[in-house]
């Protein structure tokens, strides 16, 4: 018996299943009915209208009702949904014993003390046949299954059989006013609608149950004689068949199971037997200490079982429904019933591998629980818990599996579980002695290992290493070093799920999952309320799992979620993209096909990639306020930036959404020099000058600062960035900040000073210092350089700056869409980031409050004040350690009144290159609009490109192409403008075109009439290098119609059979001393797809290396094939005639070629070797070249871009492809 549910109350004595959901009603001795939910352990409902106990309860089997029957003579019928009684039936004179539903009529039968049986009719509610003919109290009465038949039974030791049938016909029937009468006289004295068909008397004492079988014209009874009877019925007459003995006291139920040939009864004796329906033997007893049973329900279409005794209920199974099996690679192994099954999950196609053995044990719960299966060896291991377990091991032979017509004498063995370890090795747990043994094939003991912990079941673990389950703890246990990998304490493990790449694994328990890695280092534990049955690894690296009524998920970090309810528990055997493959609980195959949009988002969140974040976002249903919660935990920066904690996260996600007071107290929190550069340019883009002054000053980078000075026209802090150069010794950063300062003094000092006397007189002499000039040049003496003569010096000084340039001036802009929430919600940790920006800014930087003034949802900006020196005597006086700035000057806020004649800005629209790429999954158009790694992902997912050197310039053409650049005046940024595809003036300016691309199919065609031609002229390698251009140049490539979209695909073909044979006469070229290599790779060319002018050239020179090389009949072959193409050419007629005539004399090789002409072949694009029809290939998935199998992962060697053997989807190039 395996326990699924059990409650503790009063004396349950009545008890029914529902026929859909996971119910059961049970009616107590204290008068309460009780609606149970079992699969969830939790009670749904209570009913305590009758006064006394309620001994009979039954569901309706299609609608909302239920009827009871108790010991205050009513019969009361029930709306579970509404939770109160509809109505109560009256009639009954005694205690009612049971009550039932017809499965088809609006029918009741109910068995009273007072020796009658009631048929109502409960739409009308009204009684309308009474039964009468047992002389003591009916115990229990039901109705057929399928016929117009009544069983009932009762205390005057008699079973008996009523037909209905009369009763059935007079209901279909109008009721008329002597009906009426008839209907009075039976409440009277029994009427005739029901006759006694059969009487079977054969107990020697009161019958207290009896029942139909579900199909079989059998009856089965239980007596206070202790026995058991089994009854057959024919047309004419009933008779006894056979007598079940074993019970010690009074048998208070009996019945048939609903699905096997098995009898279960339940005694006073405190026990539940369960008897072969066959053989009419003892199955198997269940007994408890103290408790009487009372009652049986068995459901009509699950494996599921209900006993009532003193102190409650339990529910419980006979046998295991979980199928034992083992998945491996692209096929499923399962047990079911007395066969082995295989499914192929790519064709989706089951078939039997072979016939297994029947247990030779008569006692229930024979099936296989595990399975274990060796790919490489096509054997199985079949393991059961019987008798303290054992193991059968059976050779699939590779032709028989989709026969599964023999029968295999297995080998055998005893052990409490079996798995294979190696190849050709599995492993057995001794269980007594805590070894594990090591067999082969022949089932012969290699090896014995003693094992670190006590353990009660093994399970695989990856080659050679075992995990074995303890009472709290799992192990991972290394057979070959014989040492522990991995230890945790878990709940008791019962299924281990390992993911495809072995890196990662699920622990299932009862109610709770454990995710670890390979060495059981924890990563993170689920806990469900109700049991786990099942689960598989999806290709993304999350954990798919069943329970008894939910598919649910768990990704890598614990979070989990529910994907979709069951109606009957699964078994999962593997999950391939949005599809689960399973096993029900009859062994059969289901595919169920979900929708992983929530956990492949929230995946990509937990990943950080953003990107796919927000095309989900554009492109799913998602919504609901769970995943809005979850987006601002996990994900949206806006949102996002107020609840993550980590800093770097904060501060990648406020550099996104624009919040510059966020990132500059993340950046001193990391102190990191690469978060202070991206500070420094986010502010910059921003034109936050004393941010990017702040952020330079932070990682020294003194270039920078001395250009930000000098664009901002702040000649004071660049003469102080000359000091700081000069007492770093930097001398090209002294040269370059005294000439943006004009200092030219110092530009002649900085020149002596490195021994440059030439360059400092000339300088000095043509900025007019004379003094200087005079003193140089008596050092410099006789070599004095001339002056340049003729031109006149101009530019000789900077433009002075008229006034310094701050910080961008701040429009108010409408707020985004995720303002008005952060205002709410964020506001308090904004506060508290900008308080700790105040404290410890430093001396150079103010916080201004400029409230006034915002930019999106940046409440607050930081103005920089000018500096002074605080000591200007000193030389070097700023302390290059850690250069602070002290302000001098604040900048005053902005008053209230100032405010409302601020300019208030347009919404700005979306830029044009974004609206090109909205929509489309053209790789061209994402090029064009400057998105090149959308771009490559399109292509790699379309195409399988993973080399994208070779289109790099082609990107930057498609870009530059799609734009035109417009100069204003000097002060001002270049306009650039975007330039659309079949754009006209009437055109309306709502409505964008896709972007102008300067790749286009025309080019191409001109491309391969090139190609040809320098083909014809022998020029190989300019003609390969045209056709790589083309296949280069085609992902690129824009359509419009479907006809040009063949003519592409087309074209792709074309090329890679002149790529590929274009490189086989090159390689050939190269291989002067290997002439067989050169005949074979000549031989090779002939078989691409050229045209016919460049075929017959192959030809002419496959037949001339061959014919040099002696080998004729091969020579003889090229010549004849050139031959049937008729050669315009006269004298290549007249060679092949020639070699033609001289094979047929001499029809002989002189060497071996690895060339058969007669068995049709594609080359290899890498090994240029012939793959003939019906050997295993690969192919490139763009320019489908075909490849030998040990080339698949490698890079495509013809077409220089995709990888061999990679899923695609295929070319796309034409919006008419994706409307």
């Amino acid at each position: 018996m395996l326990t699924k549910f059990e409650t503790k109350s009063n004396r349950v004595k009545g008890l029914s299943f529902h026929s859909k959901r996971p119910w059961i009603l049970a009616s107590l001795h204290s008068g309460v009915i009780q609606l149970w939910d079992y699969r969830m352990g939790t009670l749904i409902d209570r009913f305590d209208e009758h006064d006394g106990p309620v001994r009979g309860v039954h569901f309706h089997m299609s609608q909302p009702l239920f009827v009871s029957g108790g010991d205050d003579y009513k019969i009361k019928v029930w709306n579970y949904k509404l939770h109160r009684c509809l109505f109560t039936l009256l009639g009954h004179l005694d205690y009612i014993r049971t009550v039932q539903f017809h499965h088809e009529h609006p029918w009741i039968v109910s068995a009273s003390d007072d020796q009658t049986i009631r048929i109502w009719n409960w739409q009308s509610r009204t009684c309308i046949s009474v039964l009468t003919g047992h002389n003591h109290y009916v115990m229990c009465a039901s109705f057929h299954p399928k016929e117009d038949l009544v069983v009932s039974a009762s205390l005057d030791q008699t079973v008996r059989v009523w037909d209905i049938g009369s009763l059935k016909k007079k209901t279909a029937s109008p009721v008329d006013d002597i009906l009426r009468l008839s209907q009075m006289n039976s409440d009277l004295f029994g009427g005739v609608d029901a006759i006694v068909k059969y009487v079977l008397e054969g107990h020697d004492r009161g019958v207290n149950w009896a029942a139909f079988h579900p199909t079989l014209p059998l009856i089965l009874s239980g007596a206070d004689d202790r026995q058991v009877k089994l009854w057959r019925m024919n047309d004419t007459k009933a008779w006894e068949v056979d007598t079940l003995r074993g019970h010690m006291n009074n048998v208070s139920c009996v019945m048939f199971h609903s699905k096997q040939d098995i009898i279960i009864s339940n005694s006073e004796d405190k026990s539940i037997r369960v008897w072969d329906g066959t053989k009419r033997t003892g199955l198997q007893t269940f007994r408890r200490e103290h408790d009487r049973f009372w009652i049986l329900a068995i459901h009509p279409d699950m494996n599921v079982l209900a006993a009532g005794h003193d102190s409650g209920m339990i529910v419980f199974k006979l046998e295991r429904e979980r199928p034992a099996f083992a998945v491996s690679g692209d096929s499923l192994f399962y047990s079911n019933d007395r066969f082995l099954k295989y499914y192929d999950f790519s064709t989706q196609r089951e078939s039997q591998a072979l016939t297994i053995r029947r247990p030779g044990s008569t006692t229930l719960n024979q099936s296989p629980r595990t399975l274990s299966y060796s790919p490489t060896e096509n054997a199985v291991l079949i393991c059961s818990d019987v008798d303290g377990g054992s193991y059968e091991l059976y050779v699939i032979p590779k032709d028989n599996i989709g026969r599964g017509d023999s029968l295999q004498e297995a080998k055998k063995g005893l052990g409490s579980s079996a798995i294979f370890v190696a190849r050709n090795r599995f492993a057995v747990l001794d269980k007594g002695n805590n070894q594990v043994l090591i067999k082969n094939l022949k089932n012969e003991v290699v090896k014995k290992s003693g094992l670190p912990v006590p353990t009660d079941v093994i399970f695989y673990a990856g080659t050679g290493n075992l995990l074995c389950r303890s009472e709290d703890r799992v192990v991972i246990f290394d057979l070959q070093q014989r040492l522990v990998l991995g230890d945790l304490q878990t709940p008791f493990v019962r299924y281990v799920v390992w993911s495809n790449d072995m890196e990662s694994v699920a622990l299932l328990s009862k109610h709770t999952i454990v995710i670890t890695n390979k060495k059981l280092v924890h990563q993170c534990t689920l806990h469900e309320t109700i049991r786990v049955k099942s689960g598989a690894w999806d290709d993304n690296g999350v954990f798919i799992y069943t329970t008894l009524n939910h598919i649910k998920y768990c990704l890598p970090n614990g979070d989990c979620g529910i994907i979709r309810t069951l109606d009957v528990p699964i078994y999962i055997t593997k999950v391939s993209g949005n599809t689960i493959f399973c096993l029900d609980r009859d062994g059969k195959n289901k595919i169920i096909v979900i929708d992983s949009t929530e956990y492949i988002f929230k995946l990509s969140l937990l990943q950080k990639r953003y990107d796919h974040v927000m095309t989900m976002i554009r492109n799913s249903q998602l919504c609901g306020e769970a995943m809005i919660a979850y987006l601002q935990q996990k994900g949206f920066p806006e949102v996002a930036l107020h609840f993550v904690k980590d800093e770097k996260t904060r501060f990648k996600l406020a550099i996104e959404s624009g919040n510059i007071q966020i990132a500059v107290a993340s950046a001193k929190e990391i102190d990191d020099k690469d978060h202070w550069y991206r500070l420094g340019v986010e502010a910059l883009r921003q034109g936050n000058a004393g941010i990017v002054e702040y952020a330079y000053q932070r990682t020294k980078n003194f270039e920078r600062l001395s250009f930000l000075y000098l664009i901002n026209g702040n000649l004071e802090k660049l003469s102080k960035m000359l000091k700081i150069a000069e007492v770093k010794n930097d001398v090209m950063g002294q040269f370059h900040n005294a000439l943006y300062l004009g200092d030219i003094r110092e530009r002649v000092k900085i020149l002596e000073n490195a021994g440059h006397l030439p360059l400092a007189y000339i300088t000095a002499s043509i900025h007019g210092l004379q003094d200087v000039a005079e003193r140089l040049a008596s050092e410099l003496g006789d070599d004095v350089p001339p002056l340049p003569e003729g031109k006149e010096p101009s530019l000789l000084m900077p433009p002075v700056p008229v006034m310094c340039g701050g910080d961008w001036p701040l429009l108010r802009v409408m707020k985004g869409i995720f303002d008005g929430g952060l205002d709410s919600i964020g506001r308090g940790a904004v506060d508290e980031e900008e308080e700790d920006a105040r404290g410890d800014w430093g001396e150079d930087l103010d916080v201004v409050d400029v409230d006034g003034l915002q930019n999106g949802d940046v409440t607050e900006i930081l103005v920089y004040g000018e500096v002074t020196e605080e000591n200007e005597e000193e030389e070097g006086g700023w302390d290059l350690e850690d250069l602070e700035l002290p302000p001098e000057i604040d900048t005053p806020k902005v008053s209230g009144g100032a405010r409302s004649s601020i300019f208030v800005a347009p919404t700005p629209g979306m830029p044009v290159s974004q609206i090109w790429i909205q929509k489309s999954s053209l790789a061209a158009e994402h090029a064009a609009a400057g998105n090149f790694d959308t771009a490559m992902r399109l292509l790699s997912r379309q195409l399988g490109i993973k080399n994208f050197a070779p289109l790099k310039s082609m990107f930057l053409d498609l870009h530059t192409g799609s734009h035109s650049y417009l100069r204003a005046f000097s002060s001002a940024p270049v306009v650039s403008l975007a330039i659309e595809r079949g754009w006209n003036e009437s055109a309306s300016p709502n409505v964008r075109c896709p972007p102008a691309l300067v790749f286009n199919f025309s080019q191409l065609d001109e491309k391969l009439k090139a190609g040809y031609k320098a083909t014809t002229a022998g020029k190989f390698t300019e003609a390969l290098r045209l056709f790589l251009s083309i296949l280069h140049t085609i992902p690129l490539i824009v359509v419009e119609s479907r006809r040009e979209v063949d003519e592409v695909k087309e074209l792709i073909i074309i090329s890679k059979e002149y790529v590929l044979g274009l490189q086989m006469e090159l390689k050939r070229r190269e291989m002067k001393d290997n002439p067989v290599r050169q005949q074979e790779l000549a031989a090779y060319f002939t078989h691409c797809n050229l045209q016919m002018p460049h075929l017959r050239l192959a030809l002419q020179n496959a037949m001339v290396v061959c014919s040099k090389a002696k080998n004729w009949a091969t020579a003889g072959n090229f010549a004849r094939r050139l031959l049937e193409t008729s050669p315009t050419n006269e004298n290549q007629a007249k060679a092949a005639r020639q070699v033609l005539q001289a094979a047929e004399r001499n029809m002989t090789d002189a060497a071996q070629l690895n060339y058969d002409f007669r068995n049709p072949f594609v080359t290899c694009g890498a090994t240029y070797v012939p793959i003939y029809r019906g050997q295993k290939d690969v192919s490139c998935p763009y320019c489908t070249a075909r490849f030998v199998p040990s080339q698949e992962g490698q890079l495509c060697t013809v077409c220089d871009l995709a990888v061999i053997g990679a899923d695609a989807s295929g070319l796309l190039c034409s919006p008419s492809q994706i409307r």
